[in-house]
């Protein structure tokens, strides 16, 4: 497209230029032709014509012809055409050999004098060929230069195109975190900042379905953890000791079937809460909760199992807004973990506690009972390890969450007398600590302060 524009401006430009080029060379010609003229206006006297003729400064086979008066010189227009000019009375330019010859008819007394000048071709044409050379520069230049304009244009744009197709094959293909910059043409600008935002609305979708897949299934929990209470309330299952009737072992094997799909369900239940909330948060990265709002959503829940089981129990410290650098999603589990662990494991009408306090740049989630506690509590938080017949996974549910929120998770003897966990999350809003100047000497002065130990935990008196 560029050449044409080029061949459209310059080829009529070359033509104007080689015309005024002609224009100039028989203008010069008209000039000496008057110079003649008007030395005939003087004098007819071929000596005085001569000396005129070669006072033009043209070289002898070059100057001015008299037709029609002896002042030497060689003709070169035809006589017809000097003729045709004398008889017209108008000048004309005509073709000779080697270029042309323009002729002037003069008065000169009682006749007419036909002034024949000739123009080379060199004349003619005289700086063209520069002009044409510098033009058809210019063209290439320019058809150069756009070609090197719309390659990178259209690398820009092919860049563009190709990564925004290779974005799409890749969430295609189930890569849901694919995004691209925007970059190129407009309208392939437009199109990575629709895709992104595609990219993104899948995501929430697909994160939204999964939340709501998890807590439907958090729901399940209470109405499960109350069948199972009510199970572990019937007779025991066991028909290995003592004879029985008929009816009496098909009954007891009906409790231990019923126990069994409890116990599946239960785990079928955990794994899809962990698994559904694992890929979330990997998906949706980290984020944050409140935890005062956490504890009270989840506390509607158990505190209806409470009442049945005719537990006492008290939530602290849950009334203001506690921000924690943890998914809410993730926190719910971990709190529903550390609760289902009390109901599971003690005994109807055993009281616990919720505690929820801020202190030295952490946010502390405290859940205490008065039951018989947790005799090894180093093997009660690794992973799968119980020593109750569980999977053994609910306090590493908590640890790996506090851990998330740069905390951790610690057992200790609850002043109820039971067990108590602690689950410990960074403070995002907390003020950074301020290094002691004196180093190691003054840490070792605050440890010896009272108060100097973080959380510190009461233990009742041991007889």
């Amino acid at each position: 497209m560029t050449s044409i524009v080029a061949l459209v401006f310059l080829i009529p430009l070359g033509l104007a230029l080689q015309q005024e080029t002609r224009e100039a060379a028989l203008a010069d010609a008209a000039r000496r032709s008057g110079v003649i003229a008007g030395a005939l206006a003087v004098s007819t006297d071929p000596e005085v014509l001569r000396r005129a003729i070669a006072e033009t400064g043209d070289p002898p086979e070059q100057r001015p012809v008299l037709h029609g008066l002896e002042t030497g010189g060689t003709p070169l227009a035809a006589a017809e055409e000097v003729a045709r000019v004398g008889a017209t009375g108008e000048p004309a330019v005509v073709d000779v050999p080697g270029g042309v010859a323009r002729l002037e008819p003069v008065s000169a007394g009682d006749r007419i004098v036909v002034v024949e000048v000739f123009v080379p071709e060199s004349a003619l044409t005289a700086g063209t060929g520069g002009t044409w050379l510098m033009l058809i520069t210019i063209a290439v230049g320019l058809v150069v230069a756009s070609v090197i304009v719309v390659d990178r244009l259209a690398a820009k744009a092919v860049a563009s195109a190709r990564g925004l197709v290779k974005a799409a094959l890749a969430v295609g293909d189930g890569d849901l975190g694919m995004r691209i910059q925007p970059s190129g043409p407009r309208e392939l600008a437009e199109a990575g900042y629709a895709f992104n935002r595609m990219a993104d609305r899948l995501v929430t979708s697909r994160t939204d379905e999964r939340e709501l897949v998890a807590d439907l299934s958090h729901r399940l929990r209470t109405p499960l953890t109350v069948l199972r209470l009510d199970a572990d309330a019937l007779d025991s299952d066991d028909t290995s000791v003592g004879s029985f009737s008929a009816a009496e072992l098909d009954r007891r094997r009906t409790i231990r079937r019923i126990r069994q799909a409890i116990v599946t369900l239960e785990g079928e239940i955990d794994v899809l809460i962990n698994t559904t909330r694992k890929t979330v948060a990997h998906e949706a990265g980290p984020g944050m909760c409140d935890v005062s709002e956490v504890v009270r959503d989840r506390m509607v829940f158990w505190a209806a199992l409470a009442g049945d089981q005719n537990r006492a129990y008290r939530v602290t410290g849950a009334q203001l807004r506690i921000p924690v650098p943890v998914a809410r999603a993730e926190f719910a589990a971990a709190l529903d973990a550390v609760l289902g662990n009390v109901f599971r494991y003690t005994p109807q009408g055993t009281d616990f506690e919720v505690a929820v306090s801020r202190r030295d740049g952490y946010v502390a989630v405290r859940v205490d009972d008065a039951g018989p506690g947790i005799a090894d509590p180093e093997r009660a938080l690794r992973r799968g390890a119980s020593d109750r017949g569980s999977t053994g996974l609910g306090l590493d549910i908590a640890r790996r969450v506090a851990q998330q929120a740069n905390g951790s998770v610690s057992i200790d003897r609850a002043r109820l007398g039971g067990a108590s966990v602690v689950m410990l999350l960074a403070d995002p809003e907390a003020a950074p600590r301020q290094v002691s100047r004196f180093g190691l000497v003054g840490r070792l002065a605050r440890e010896r302060e009272p108060g100097g130990r973080r959380w510190p935990r009461q233990r009742p008196d041991r007889d």
